[in-house]
């Protein structure tokens, strides 16, 4: 979207706050009515693409012939490829939004809707699965994807969508969920076992699944 681009670059080369909403329009040819129209605000404009990534992600659960636990999987590489796709631009939204405390906290939100919205999927499709499983399997998952996500940003050459079906499938196979990934197949079974404390982070408890992967 042009004028995502276009704000995200005014913001990084000029400031977030020095960065007027007629710069912006005009960069994007625009009028400052149609942007107020479209957008609402500045702080809005920087995380607009994400409503239609959300949109992706809600087909791609919907639409995926699997189990439920792989629909969430893969709905974690769409995004994952989203931003992979154009790495400059996520470069510097990062950069952005680390300067501006109102965007990080934005950030956070945006990041709890993929989440809420994996949580919600699963509860819809497993009935049946206790609600502590469910909320577990997502916070490892979506922190797993988070973690690669911002190694990818950072350049890390290793953070690749092709590593992340692996570390996917390796932290279901983890924790027990029944995956029908194609990785997840040719993989030893194996049982991790990660304790933590209610309430830690997702990030945190990702963290700690992917140590125990590693020294097993």
């Amino acid at each position: 979207m042009l004028v995502v681009a276009e704000s995200i670059r005014l913001f990084s080369e000029h400031g977030y706050e020095s960065t007027t909403v007629e710069q912006i329009a005009s960069a994007a040819g625009m009028s400052r009515r149609t942007f107020f129209r479209q957008f609402g605000s500045k702080e809005d404009v920087i995380f607009a693409d994400h409503e239609s990534l959300l949109a992706q992600v809600d087909d791609t659960l919907a639409g995926f012939e699997g189990d439920p636990w792989s629909a969430v999987c893969a709905a974690a590489e769409v995004v994952f490829s989203h931003f992979r796709r154009d790495r400059d631009l996520a470069v510097r939204r990062a950069q952005v939004v680390q300067e501006v405390p109102a965007l990080r906290d934005r950030e956070l939100v945006t990041t709890y809707r993929y989440q809420g919205a994996f949580e919600e999927f699963l509860r819809r499709r497993l009935p049946d699965e206790p609600p502590v499983r469910i909320v577990a399997y997502v916070a490892a998952i979506t922190g797993t994807h988070n973690y690669l996500l911002r190694q990818m940003i950072r350049g890390d050459a290793d953070a690749t969508l092709e590593r992340l079906r692996r570390e996917l499938a390796r932290v279901a196979v983890a924790l027990g969920a029944e995956v029908d990934r194609i990785d997840a197949e040719d993989m030893p079974q194996q049982v991790t076992v990660v304790t933590y404390p209610a309430g830690t982070p997702p990030d945190e408890v990702a963290r700690r699944v992917a140590d125990e992967l590693r020294k097993a």
